[in-house]
């Protein structure tokens, strides 16, 4: 077993236009300061990193190393989250979808996704620059404007939309292989990859390919109602990154799942700061250890009450404290009383 690396942060959900919080070195520091040990890249934001260069330029990447390094820290992973969803998006989306490229490519569907997955390209090369070995991204989507059947989705719909996701998919996962990185999807509401069985859809679609795999983040599985422990017994293979983000759901005789298009303070589920949600943690930070999760814990902070200084400043110790320091003897080795294999065939009584 491993002990899981962390505490960690992503910092795209605290990055600003004020100090500490506008600059790679700076939010570093501030992020030392609190206990973290680890910071998670949002690779959109250029206050943190020019993509395109750190996948052509080692020295470059090594120059990101080093600020990150100076603060103590060290980089879990980069997130192209938004470059992700841009991959594929229906045409109903495209006006609130078109802010995550460049404004010149808004309002140009194509070239919007060629410049995604280009983004996605660089993303590999940079990872690999950087020496990881996972990165964070979302699917995007064609089929969620039909997530619920009804008007009655045409016959092979699915098929036809999971197929071209795939198609667009393949040609970065073979990059992603290339440069030795897992491409972990975020299974999130909003993406075809949404909870397990659209995930295998789309695994069965890219011939099981190695490097497909999963970043957890079991507070959407919480508003999806959603057994997120049991997820990892099925998933726990492909699992090679975690989002410790905290939810709740509390359904009324008014609302439940689909939220009543109400803002997130209003919804029956929500995110909440760590500690302040239902997620049971030390349910999932137990079964992480037993299937030898390797990677980072790293708090993705979101909440719909709390400030989000006061949520940074108390997820590295509830991190801290979830995380389990793996045994290497088992505790009754005091009253073991030896063997081999005759004296174990002595106590099975087939000497």
């Amino acid at each position: 077993m491993t002990t899981i690396k962390g505490p960690g942060i992503f910092l795209a959900q605290f990055l600003g236009d004020t100090a500490p919080f506008n600059s790679l070195e700076s939010i570093c520091k501030w992020a030392a300061s609190l206990g973290y040990t680890g910071v998670q890249i949002p690779s959109w934001d250029s206050r943190c990193i020019d993509l395109q260069l750190a996948a052509e330029s080692k020295t470059y990447a090594d120059e990101i190393k080093g600020i990150v390094a100076a603060a103590g820290l060290a980089i879990t992973e980069l997130s192209t989250h938004l470059q992700g969803q841009l991959v594929a998006v229906h045409p109903a989306y495209d006006t609130q979808f078109d802010g995550f490229a460049p404004e010149k490519l808004r309002g140009n569907p194509k070239a919007r996704t060629e410049w995604a997955v280009q983004q996605l390209k660089y993303a590999a090369k940079a990872s690999q620059n950087l020496g990881l070995n996972a990165h964070a991204t979302f699917s995007g989507a064609l089929l969620w404007h039909t997530v619920y059947p009804w008007p009655q989705r045409p016959a092979g719909l699915v098929e036809t939309g999971f197929t071209e996701l795939a198609n667009r998919w393949l040609p970065i996962l073979q990059v992603f292989d290339e440069a030795g990185v897992d491409l972990c999807y975020e299974i999130h509401p909003g993406e075809d990859l949404h909870d397990g069985v659209s995930y295998e859809m789309f695994l069965d679609k890219v011939n099981q390919h190695p490097r497909a795999c999963l970043l957890y983040d079991p507070s959407h599985f919480v508003l999806q109602c959603l057994d997120y422990l049991s997820y990892i017994d099925h998933y726990h293979e492909r699992i090679r990154m975690f989002h410790v983000k905290d939810a709740e759901f509390n359904p009324s005789g008014k609302q439940g799942v689909y939220g009543g298009y109400q803002n997130w303070v209003e919804r029956a589920g929500r995110f909440r700061s760590l500690g302040d949600g239902q997620v049971n943690f030390g349910a999932i930070f137990s079964k992480l250890a037993g299937y030898d999760y390797k990677g980072w814990a790293v708090m993705e902070w979101e909440c719909a009450l709390k400030h989000p200084e006061a949520g940074a400043q108390e997820g590295a110790p509830f991190i801290q404290k979830h995380i389990i320091r793996v045994t290497d003897k088992a505790f009754d080795d005091f009253a073991g009383t030896g063997s081999d294999e005759n004296f174990n065939r002595k106590v099975l009584g087939i000497d």
